[in-house]
């Protein structure tokens, strides 16, 4: 998809330049709809969306506002234009150097200096396969981390996680009087670029840890074989001290977040918490319908995070109990295909095709009418907007014990699992529906909770100061 330029520049108000990877505007979710919500607040604030991707042809799924003056789409994956092929050897002594400085002190000074080397020269990755000075730094690299797995290995791990971080090193970035990345990795690195050529101020918002998800993720991966996983694992770790490091403000959303951000590098003077907030109008009087069975609610994508096979297993073992509910899973459907059908599969297995409802993309408001509990099955959460959405609404939540969710649901184990414990969900699920007189003074506390804690104006009144305090200065520290 091409950059698209939507709405005139209003020249009396100040740019953000906001930076995304794999998320708004062409996924929806959490993440998603904060950032939808930030932008329709500060309509005082012209803002850029400056996208990371992996696909040219996205949709978006978002109706965007009026203040958005431009989406720039980036392609991280795919091919990579030529580039200036002619180095110079002074540039590869200093990324000897630098990757030394990286391994040994998480020294990162001389990144600027290849940042506007790579700017000037115009350099791609192709200088990564073809210079024999490259493939001496590869060799080296492999001989010393990798001796017992087959080099081809190592050499297209290395390539693949090099070859990102090159493209951002030379892309050309918008003029903005701030920005604003909403996680590490790359769309971190990406703004740490941004402030080194542009020497304009960067506030990040962290929802997850970028890192320690993807940490996750590649243990888990069949593909990642012998020193690839360490590989892998450290650059993601270096982005993000790298991020924090040219970062004016680090934002996280809750405490425990925030201690691991300092843990991991972050100057505890420039980390701060802002927990997410809603609307909480849009929630507060839905009518409640009332339903013959007990109405069991989902909100989500389908899936693997959100961990829906989970979720099946915990109805299975329902049904066994008590035959008195229906479950609706309400999300997309469409992001990752092939769970869906094997989430579609698994509830046929269990002939509880009429106990789980798959809805679709809906507007949850209408099923907040009538849900008497919501649950959460994933496996990664920060802290999710459904829940405090869910509160509003005077329904009460069970969940697997992730990211800020045992502080929401104040640490009530008759309400928490761990990840993938089916039996913990269901005998919560069944306990909760079994007491009125609990889930009764749930709702009312919960509700109360969201209304002092959670209010979405003062989310964006927190962030309309910060942005008007930084704008002013934004040189490098």
């Amino acid at each position: 998809m091409a950059d698209i330029i939507l709405n005139k520049k209003d020249t009396s108000k100040k740019t953000i330049c906001m930076i995304t990877e794999g998320s708004y505007p062409y996924i929806t979710g959490g993440v998603s709809s904060w950032i939808q919500d930030i932008i329709t607040g500060l309509t005082d604030f012209n803002f850029i969306i400056y996208a990371l991707s992996a696909d040219e042809d996205n949709e978006i799924k978002y109706k965007i506002p009026e203040n958005v003056i431009a989406i720039e789409n980036r392609i991280l994956t795919g091919a990579t234009p030529p580039g200036n092929m002619k180095l110079d050897k002074k540039f590869f002594n200093i990324i000897r150097n630098a990757h030394t400085d990286f391994m040994k002190n998480q020294d990162f000074s001389r990144l600027e200096w290849i940042v506007k080397h790579m700017q000037e020269k115009k350099y791609t990755k192709q200088f990564l396969m073809s210079h024999i000075e490259s493939w001496d730094m590869v060799c080296k690299y492999g001989e010393l981390h990798n001796p017992l797995y087959a080099f081809s290995d190592y050499f297209w791990a290395w390539l693949a996680s090099h070859e990102y971080i090159i493209k951002i090193l030379s892309w050309p970035f918008p003029e903005a009087d701030l920005y604003h990345p909403i996680s590490t990795g790359y769309a971190g690195l990406t703004a740490a670029v941004a402030k080194i050529t542009s020497g304009k101020p960067v506030v990040l918002t962290e929802h997850g840890l970028y890192n320690k998800e993807r940490e996750i993720d590649i243990k888990r991966a069949q593909w990642v074989k012998g020193y690839q996983r360490d590989l892998w694992i450290n650059i993601f770790n270096d982005m993000s001290r790298i991020t924090y490091d040219y970062c004016n403000l680090i934002i996280s959303l809750f405490e425990h977040n925030r201690n691991i951000q300092i843990s991991q590098g972050a100057k505890r003077e420039r980390t701060m918490v802002i927990p997410n907030g809603i609307d909480s109008d849009r929630f507060l009087d839905l009518k409640k319908d009332s339903k013959s069975e007990f109405s069991i609610g989902f909100v989500g994508r389908v899936v693997p995070i959100k961990d829906v096979k989970t979720f099946i297993i915990t109805a299975k073992i329902m049904a066994e109990k008590s035959g008195n509910f229906k479950i609706y899973i309400i999300g997309p459907q469409d992001e990752d295909k092939p769970y869906m059908d094997e989430c579609s599969q698994l509830v046929a297995n269990f002939k509880l095709q009429d106990k789980v409802i798959f809805t679709g993309k809906a507007d949850v408001r209408e099923y907040y009418r009538f849900i008497d509990i919501m649950v959460l099955s994933s496996i990664r959460e920060a802290q999710p907007l459904v829940i405090l959405e869910a509160f509003c609404a005077g329904i009460p939540v069970v969940s697997t014990r992730v990211g800020n969710v045992p502080e929401m649901l104040d640490y009530d184990e008759d309400l928490l699992a761990d990840p993938k414990d089916s039996q913990k969900l269901a005998w919560s699920i069944l306990n909760l529906m079994e007491n009125e007189g609990y889930r009764k003074a749930l709702i009312k506390k919960n509700r109360q909770r969201v209304l002092d804690f959670y209010n979405k104006k003062d989310l964006i009144d927190k962030y309309r100061s910060i942005y008007n305090k930084y704008i002013g200065g934004g040189k490098i520290e």
